[in-house]
């Protein structure tokens, strides 16, 4: 492939001089690409396996940053998607594959993980303000990029069939694991029930709310903007708010084989309510406000219940690097799960505070 000649497909100041591989992202490969002007744009190979509908996917990211650029001032506050040549927001290159460009955002930094709790902080308050300048977006005009991704009642029904045909015979080395997800089963879809019955708004979500979708300022570690949209669609604001606090405020990573390592830090926890509520707490009702811990628990069973269905099924989903990697990631999240079944009145009462003190 020859990155360089696909980006000359895009209006950019100046003919490409370099173009190398940048980021460490898992789906879409990803380019810097340099003119002769001195400047930059990041080209991006869209992973069209992944998303196989690339059209719905692009207008979903035009919809919504044209929406977050009407309310910034700074052009790097928001994602700034470059045309190609003939006016359109992405290209089919020779080589099968779509790609797009952005706008690099100069004099910036992104994190892998949280050097300390500012870091966090900040993560939050960008993902706060990403759902608080998209409160009045129509949330229903957005396509679903992957098909109930947020569904846990019908995870739960993927898992129950997997388990039913157990194709490997591996359930009886993980039987205490099926337990513990199936007992937490009617719970797991409280949250999918309230948005069905009109008790949780529907909301533009980001869906993949790690440290390293948020680009800060490279001097003063404050957010810029929000990257990586292409799993923006229609959700649950606590879904967002959960995802982060699973990810973020686990003491371990989330394939750590030794669960005595596994633990929810609340003084993460309480530093990423305070930048998310800060950010975007006005903009909420409050059965969402009230059901943010609920949330950061359910995603977290739910993602452990992927975790086993895969490892059920024979790793055919989520990549594996060694024998039961899907297993022990399981048991990451489930242990994650019993961490804040043991944390669940002081998460609440982090949530209470943090709300009342916005008044």
């Amino acid at each position: 492939m020859n990155a360089a000649a696909i980006a000359s497909a895009f209006r950019m100041e100046g003919n490409a001089v370099s173009c190398n591989p940048s980021g460490n992202g898992h789906i879409n490969k990803t380019y810097t690409v340099t003119t002769g002007t001195g400047h930059r744009y990041i080209l991006q190979n869209i992973n069209h396996r992944v998303f196989q509908d690339v059209d719905a996917l692009m207008n979903n990211v035009v919809a919504v940053t044209n929406h977050l650029r009407a309310r910034c001032a700074d052009p790097r506050r928001v994602l700034t998607l470059v045309p190609t040549l003939d006016g359109a927001f992405y290209t089919l290159a020779q080589d099968g594959n779509y790609y797009r460009m952005f706008e690099f955002v100069e004099n910036s930094v992104c994190l892998d993980q949280a050097e300390n709790e500012n870091d966090f902080f900040q993560s939050a308050v960008a993902f706060g303000e990403f759902q608080n300048q998209l409160a009045d977006f129509p949330a229903d005009t957005l396509v679903e990029t992957i098909p109930h991704f947020h569904d846990t009642i019908d995870r739960y029904r993927q898992f129950k069939e997997v388990l039913r045909r157990d194709p490997l015979g591996r359930s009886r080395d993980c039987r205490e694991d099926i337990a513990f997800a199936l007992v937490r089963e009617e719970e797991g879809g409280t949250l999918v029930r309230m948005l069905q019955d009109g008790k949780l708004p529907l909301r533009v979500t980001h869906n993949d709310t790690k440290l390293n979708n948020v680009m800060l300022d490279r001097d003063t570690r404050t957010p810029l903007c929000v990257i990586d949209l292409d799993t923006v669609m229609p959700g649950l604001a606590g879904n967002d708010f959960g995802d982060s606090i699973r990810f973020g405020a686990s003491t371990a990573e989330e394939d750590e084989p030794d669960l005595s390592k596994v633990h929810l830090s609340m003084p993460l926890y309480t530093a990423f309510t305070k930048g998310f509520l800060g950010a975007c707490g006005k903009s909420l009702t409050p059965i969402e406000i009230e059901t943010l811990p609920l949330a950061a628990k359910l995603i977290t069973l739910e993602l452990g219940v992927r975790f086993l269905t895969d490892h059920l099924q024979g790793d055919t989903y989520f990549s594996i690097h060694r024998e039961n990697h899907n297993l022990d990631r399981c048991r990451t999240q489930f242990k994650l799960v019993s961490e804040m079944e043991a944390h669940w009145d002081e998460m609440n009462r982090v949530v209470k505070d943090v709300y009342e003190g916005l008044a």
